[in-house]
């Protein structure tokens, strides 16, 4: 299988999700899927694997590594390093996107407000939290705390 090709998949794998999470939040399914660690895990373990071809393997850029700029630059110069990359900001986005929705629940903070800002968290990952906690803000369900036993923020 090409890199294009496993960068297809993992994307189209997350868009479930992020659909289940815009337009049906409290479902029995969505609560399976999305609040569990079934995504983590499966793209936990698509990050290990990639990982793991760079590391033991040598998928890699021969500059490639973590202690300089121009070394991190080399390890996505390369289609695996990419894909670990990317698989990276995948499983941390719809992460986060899950978090939204299990907080606005629980805070009472209206599904519809919440759409954009899990909008912008498919697309732009930190945006979609950045609006998410502007929302809380504004619309008084919160603070600037991320601790989910402080209801009040």
């Amino acid at each position: 299988m090409t890199p294009e090709t496993v960068y297809t998949l993992i994307n189209a794998g997350v868009v479930p999700a992020w659909i289940l999470l815009v337009f049906a939040p409290q479902w029995s399914a969505t609560r399976a899927l999305v609040h569990s660690g079934v995504y983590p895990l499966a793209y936990g373990g698509l990050y290990v694997f990639f990982l793991a071809n760079t590391l033991l393997f040598g998928a890699h850029s021969s500059d490639a590594g973590f202690s300089s700029l121009a070394g991190v630059t080399a390890l996505f110069n390369h289609p695996n390093g990419v894909l670990i990359g990317w698989t990276h900001y995948l499983v941390f986005d719809l992460f986060i996107g899950a978090w939204i929705g299990r907080d606005a629940w629980r805070r009472g903070v209206s599904h519809f407000l919440v759409i954009p800002c899990l909008f912008f968290g498919f697309l732009f990952g930190p945006v979609g939290l950045l609006l998410y906690i502007a929302l809380r803000l504004v619309s008084g369900k919160g603070g600037l705390s991320l601790n989910e036993a402080d209801r009040q923020g």
